[in-house]
């Protein structure tokens, strides 16, 4: 190892939409047995009173009632109490009982929508039920890990999960504010050494590993590589740069998509509400519970199908109302050919390169629930990231890539990639077919390439350069005559450049700013990922709505110890991309040697 390590293990998690997984490397092998990542069994509940270990836990928990808990058999060997079911059964279970079911967890945890710190899950939830936070819904996945790896290594001091070098991928389109969250999360549930790392690029590392040396007969300068990520809960695109300097290969990180909640779990209700209208026309009325449960019922079908390509349909069984009624209990099932046909029609159409996602009008108001896109085109929004990329780098065109990888379990289904690489080929033209870059296990690579991402960080292999996905700017209100009607000019102080790597501070001192102390001020966040040629202290006067985009809002009172309330003092900006992968903002008064560090606001 070129580096120091500082503990015997270097971990990946993929905090999955729908499954999350848990890879390490045991760092006192042979340096050639280091070459093996092995995958965590995670014990969990099978079905009450017994236990059985998995390498996917399913990123489900259920809130069981009093009556489960007094029967005893719900209880881990480091839990006696069973309030919360995490993984198998709780999925199966709360298909059946939808109201204690926690899903998507993942999703609430980056939606500005709502409080991500209130209890809110599950929303339809029982009456007896107790809600919990999308970061308690979090933590409860990461500390279900860390009292499982315990439970088997902590036999001696240092091995416990706590101690080892943990890194948690995330989607690249998570902003700085939910980055954030999701390291909130990992320290509520006893994990403060962690280090994030975005999936698209775990899932190239992922690749990098499995090939070897080998990875660099695969690819060649020049190369444009197109990750596409199709997960449980969201859709990511990424852009992989290869490059030659001295000789020597170099990849580099050169865009992030925009925030797409696009994937398996609208795939998911697309699919309910096609088998819903056939029960309807048998005549079959299905209440909003049994709804919930033929949703989840036919997400496991569907994962069935993927996983087993064997398999023509798998039955889907909705349970009667009430209790007892076996006899209302309605069947029917889930064939390959109507999946294939809804989600390629639906969410791979054809399309041109020119053809944008269809935005249609909301309503002012709407239930409370998961801000979908309402465009389900996955192929329309990976032309409108190539087009938007192409611009951003000044080409002629959108981005064209040679190589494509793909990530995310829907793409096990081989149709679903040759659609995805058969309208990337209409769009280069056939003499500039793209290649596919052959995964790992699709479900496994994400945390496979966490892991080995930790090697990288000890000195062991290439690193993909890139740093943050995004610019990030904070509002500042100009100065001016008023004018009666019109809201004072607001433009916007780039702060962090895209690809400002980690562990990096930006002070901008040429410029003072005035800060209000004293009284409630408002701060308004903003990024951009398609703003590259952006540097600190640029102030941005006018931008169209699709370049600069909120990020988050800061209400807050600062008070300045000896100043009148209302004072406007000068301040300069500072800020962080700390190691681990978020961002933190400070206001600095060298004239009164004051300091304010800014916090995102995450119930705004």
């Amino acid at each position: 190892m070129n580096k120091e390590r500082e503990s015997r293990f270097v971990v990946g998690i993929d905090l999955g939409t729908t499954n999350s997984v848990l890879s390490f490397i045991d760092l006192e092998k042979d340096e050639n047995d280091q070459d093996q990542i092995e995958i965590f069994d995670v014990p969990q509940i099978e079905s009450p009173g017994e236990i059985r270990e998995y390498r996917l836990l399913p990123s489900f928990i259920y809130l069981p009632t009093d009556k489960e808990k007094e029967g005893g058999g719900l209880v881990m060997p480091w839990d006696p109490f069973g309030e919360r079911v995490v993984g198998k059964w709780a999925r199966k279970r709360g298909a059946e009982v939808p109201g204690r079911l926690i899903a998507s967890a993942k999703s609430w945890l980056c939606h500005t929508g709502v409080d991500r710190t209130a209890a809110i899950l599950p929303l339809d939830a029982a009456e007896d039920v107790q809600k919990l936070s999308p970061i308690v819904a979090t933590a409860t996945f990461l500390r279900h890990f860390k009292a499982a790896w315990n439970h088997r290594f902590a036999k001696e001091p240092g091995l416990n999960l706590e101690d080892q070098q943990v890194y948690v991928t995330i989607p690249a389109s998570f902003d700085a504010v939910a980055r954030d969250l999701t390291v909130q999360a990992a320290a509520s549930a006893g994990l403060s050494n962690i280090t994030l790392l975005e999936e698209p690029q775990a899932a190239f590392y992922a690749w990098l590993h499995n090939m070897g040396q080998d990875w660099k007969k695969h690819v060649e300068p020049g190369d444009i590589i197109l990750v596409v990520d199709v997960g449980g809960g969201t859709s990511d695109f990424s852009l992989i740069q290869v490059s030659s300097k001295d000789n020597v290969l170099i990849l580099e990180r050169l865009a992030v998509g925009e925030h797409l909640l696009l994937g398996g779990d609208n795939m998911d209700l697309t699919l309910t509400h096609v088998l819903f209208e056939q029960l309807k026309e048998k005549g079959h009325k299905l209440d909003q519970g049994q709804f919930q449960s033929l949703w989840n019922n036919v997400r496991l079908a569907k994962e069935k199908l993927f996983a087993d390509g064997s398999l023509d349909e798998v039955p889907v069984v909705i349970p009667g109302r009430g209790s007892g009624l076996v006899g209302g209990t309605i069947r029917t099932s889930l064939t390959r050919e109507l999946v294939t046909k809804v989600i390629l029609e639906g969410f791979f159409p054809e399309c041109q390169v020119t053809d944008m996602p269809h935005e249609r009008k909301r309503l002012g108001l709407r239930e409370l629930g998961l801000p979908y896109c309402s465009d389900t085109g996955i192929t329309r929004h990976l032309a409108k990231f190539l087009t938007a990329q192409g611009q951003a780098l000044e080409m002629n065109g959108p981005v064209i890539p040679t190589a494509v990888l793909f990530n995310g379990g829907v793409f096990k289904a081989e149709v679903l990639r040759q659609r995805v690489m058969s309208v990337l080929t209409e769009w280069a033209g056939q003499d500039k077919e793209p290649r596919e870059l052959m995964g790992t296990d699709l479900d496994l690579a994400v945390s496979r390439g966490a892991a080995h991402f930790g090697l990288v960080q000890l000195g062991e292999g290439i690193k993909i350069r890139g740093g943050t996905g995004r610019s990030y700017y904070i509002a500042v209100e100009s100065t001016g005559l008023a004018i009666p009607g019109m809201p004072p000019v607001i433009k916007a102080l780039c702060v962090v450049p895209k690809g400002l790597e980690e562990g990096t501070v930006v002070d901008i001192p040429e410029q003072e700013f005035g800060l209000v102390v004293g009284q409630e001020v408002e701060f308004q966040f903003m990024g951009s990922s398609i703003r590259p040629g952006d540097k600190p202290g640029d102030l941005v006067s006018s931008w169209q709505d699709d370049e600069i985009e909120p990020v988050s809002t800061l209400r807050t009172r600062l008070e300045a110890p000896g100043v009148e309330p209302g004072t406007v003092i000068p301040v300069t900006l500072q800020a962080e991309v700390t190691e681990i992968g978020t961002l933190s903002l400070s206001l600095v008064s060298k004239e009164r040697g004051l300091k304010f560090d800014l916090e995102f606001d995450v119930r705004h």
